[in-house]
């Protein structure tokens, strides 16, 4: 059983690889540089994207960790269908294509116009800040983004344009494409552009699209929690499917309207049943921190990450055994 960790491009060198492998990290993921998210220069053919990932990798290896996986942000030219999508989507074949190249098997990524949504963070425990979303004060603050507005009859017709042309390449490539929620999960329009990727049902509309192993999800529990299911048997749900490539193992206080991403081992999450549900449907891993409490004092967020990674290595020895 595996625990993954992510880091962006510029931060992926000696030091922080040991540190990974020095708390237990098994699998690394890597933010490359972000040709797909609409930037052009280096990284903007396969043959270079093949190369960079094959230095990555053999990084990695060189401090005992296995290179995974990749993440990717749903570009503005394919979410919006801007004139341009074609020549996008032919970029993310190409990523694809270099990621069999070097040995790559899964691509993590999002599919919305608009970011995240947060509001002022809660203070925790030792004066801890915690990620916050509270939709009154979004409500009282929150922004437009003109040139980002779209209904939700557009942007089904959009990822259904893209996942009939991604995921037939993803399979021959052999790679698993894991989409990630929508953060906040709330299926309304916010900011002037309709979110799509807020409820299971949605997600199985989605898997129906393009129905193929290579068209699965990457299970933030965080977010699935946030969505106001019971936690366990999405799991469960999900699970069953097979269509977990990867899980954000982060736990929340609150769902819905109002929520704290809080540290791991106080959420409202029972994390260790959540494990022993995940052994129950048969999955593997790996399993990731993806966010952490901003801790006073500490600069790159590495004592959440060694927190995070004791934590779920204990949960997997209790529950798959070591």
């Amino acid at each position: 059983m595996y625990i993954q960790d992510q880091l962006n491009h510029a931060h992926v060198n000696d030091d922080n690889l040991a540190y990974y492998k020095a708390i237990g990290v098994d699998y690394l993921t890597v933010n490359p540089p972000p040709f797909a998210a609409g930037h052009h220069g280096p990284m903007s053919t396969r043959d270079e994207m093949a190369e960079y990932l094959g230095g990555v990798r053999r990084l990695a290896e060189s401090h005992g960790l296995k290179f995974t996986n990749i993440a990717f942000v749903g570009p503005d030219e394919i979410t919006l269908a801007r004139p341009d999508r074609d020549e996008k989507i032919e970029q993310w074949i190409d990523a694809l294509r270099a990621m069999a190249d070097a040995g790559v098997p899964t691509l993590g990524y999002n599919f919305k116009p608009i970011g995240n949504f947060r509001t002022t963070s809660a203070t925790g425990r030792g004066g801890s800040k915690y990620s916050t979303f509270d939709y009154d004060e979004w409500q009282r603050t929150k922004g437009e983004w003109p040139d980002k507005q779209i209904d939700e009859a557009s942007m089904w017709a959009n990822i259904q344009y893209f996942l009939e042309r991604i995921v037939p390449e993803a399979e021959a490539c052999g790679v698993r494409l894991a989409l990630h929620p929508d953060d906040p999960p709330i299926p309304e329009a916010m900011g002037g552009a309709m979110r799509i990727v807020s409820t299971l049902d949605q997600y199985e509309r989605i898997f129906g699209m393009a129905p193929s192993d290579a068209n699965a999800m990457l299970f933030c529990q965080g977010c699935v929690t946030e969505m106001g299911v019971d936690v366990y048997d999405a799991i469960r749900r999900i699970g069953s499917q097979g269509k977990i490539v990867y899980v954000h193992f982060r736990n929340v206080k609150g769902s819905g309207h109002y929520f704290e991403e809080v540290f791991i081992d106080e959420g409202d999450v029972d994390m260790l049943k959540a494990m022993q549900v995940y052994k129950e449907i048969g999955f593997q891993g790996p399993f990731m921190m993806d966010h952490t409490p901003h801790i006073p004092g500490q600069h790159g967020g590495l004592a959440g990450h060694a927190l995070a990674a004791g934590y779920m290595r204990a949960a997997i020895q209790a529950v798959y055994g070591r």
